[in-house]
């Protein structure tokens, strides 16, 4: 048992974190020593290491006065524009925080902006981005573990509400995990957590993208169809993302996991700088999709989107209302809990159906490197690194759902005997 009381430890046990917060920084870098203008590594149709690239710097004080402006110029758009506001879940102190949503209405005033003064009037160079893109992750790197350190001190102030799972007596994974549920700023006025899940990183990934469709346009004229797909299937998740900002507030990032190093070092750094492994690639190594190859991306993003939006509709229209002529047809195992449990339709193929399509439409992202940039690997890193984080987080819900539902979830895993992947996982 945790010093605080935790019986259940994630993250490869109390010490775990101890290693991660440096092996995830040392993987963003090595996405760019692995794959670079110069070289990348190579499994077929030979093997081949990458050679370090050439008049690269990894910090610069311009990135870090770019990237320190990015995120408190975004920080007052959120103060001073308007936005709805919306209560978050009852928290275990009984109370609920109210929140100011106004994400898209500062993606459409930031990224608007960009296109415009960038692809119209030529004023701004983003490919500068490009450029920079090392320098700019370092100073990501350095401001979310600066953050970081700020959120584990600051949590120890009186009357913080802590989160379950970061408060074990364990500093490594307390550090990791996030002490404080909810850190607030401004008199509580400015939430740090939901602030940082949806507006600077986010918003950046699409910006960063933009940057690297906007290099290659300048250098050869053209921004190409691999480029434009990849740019457009990542946008339009950054897109669904902001304008369905209230969503987010039921989700475990903010109801359940502290603000810890796991969730600022994601949201700042990790999300734009490696997410956007497939454009970088593209600046370097273009690729011109024949009709037949686009026509097959788009088809297994579609794919994939029927399967993830089929199956999350169903779950929320039986939630809405059971007896929903759409939904009233499906099975259900009840529970001693009073409630039901769905084991027809989509959710009797798999019991996070969900995920799978989620994880197809992430194979379509990386599909436009092509199969040269599947065989230098980095391209795809996206695709690669969100099957493992799916499989991670089925597993935190079985445990969550073996507390909540007992005996009754065995019941359920008996009858829908798959995880995500039906016949298979």
């Amino acid at each position: 048992m945790g010093k605080g009381g935790t019986t259940h430890f994630e993250f490869f046990g109390p010490h775990g974190p101890a290693v991660l917060v440096f092996a995830l920084p040392a993987v963003c870098y090595a996405l760019i020593i692995g794959c670079n203008k110069e070289s990348c590594l190579q499994l077929w149709p030979e093997f081949k290491l990458p050679s370090f690239p050439q008049n690269v710097s990894f910090y610069s004080n311009e990135a870090m006065l770019v990237y320190l402006a990015w995120f408190f110029g975004v920080a007052l758009l959120h103060v001073i524009l308007p936005g709805p506001k919306a209560e978050g879940v009852v928290l275990p102190n009984g109370k609920r925080l109210t929140y100011k949503l106004n994400a898209f209405r500062i993606f459409l005033l930031t990224y608007g902006a960009a296109l415009y003064f960038g692809f119209v009037s030529r004023q701004l160079d983003l490919g500068w981005l490009y450029d920079n893109f090392a320098q700019l992750l370092t100073a990501a790197i350095l401001f979310s573990s600066a953050l970081s350190v700020y959120l584990y001190a600051s949590s120890f102030k009186k009357g913080a509400l802590l989160s379950g799972h970061g408060a074990t007596g364990y500093p490594a994974y307390d550090f990791w995990m996030g002490r404080e549920l909810n850190p607030r700023l401004l008199g509580g006025a400015f939430d740090l957590k939901e602030f940082c899940e949806l507006y600077p990183g986010m918003i950046g990934w699409a910006l960063i993208n933009l940057g690297m469709a906007h290099k290659q346009w300048v250098a050869t004229g053209s921004v190409t169809t691999s480029m434009l797909l990849v740019n457009v299937f990542q946008l339009y998740y950054v897109v669904d993302a902001l304008w369905c900002e209230k969503a987010i507030l039921t989700t475990m990032d903010i109801t359940t996991d502290g603000f810890g190093f796991m969730l600022a070092f994601g949201d700042l750094a990790w999300v734009p700088f490696t997410f956007t492994s497939c454009a970088r690639y593209l600046v370097d190594y273009p690729q011109h999709l024949s009709p037949a190859a686009t026509c097959l991306v788009l088809g297994v993003k579609l794919l994939g989107y029927a399967i993830f939006r089929g199956a999350n509709s169903q779950k929320d229209m039986f939630r809405a209302n059971p007896a929903d002529p759409r939904v009233a047809h499906l099975k259900t195992l009840k529970t001693e809990r009073g409630t039901q449990l769905i084991i027809s339709g989509w959710w009797g193929t798999a019991r996070h159906i969900n995920y799978f399509g989620d994880w197809i439409m992430g194979v379509a992202w990386c599909m436009p490197a092509g199969l040269q940039g599947l065989a230098a690997v980095v391209p795809y890193f996206y695709c690669i690194y969100f099957a493992s984080l799916l499989i991670h987080r089925e597993r935190r819900d079985e445990h969550a759902c073996r507390l909540k539902y007992g005996k009754d979830w065995d019941k359920y895993c008996a009858l829908v005997r798959y995880r995500i992947v039906p016949y298979l996982y």
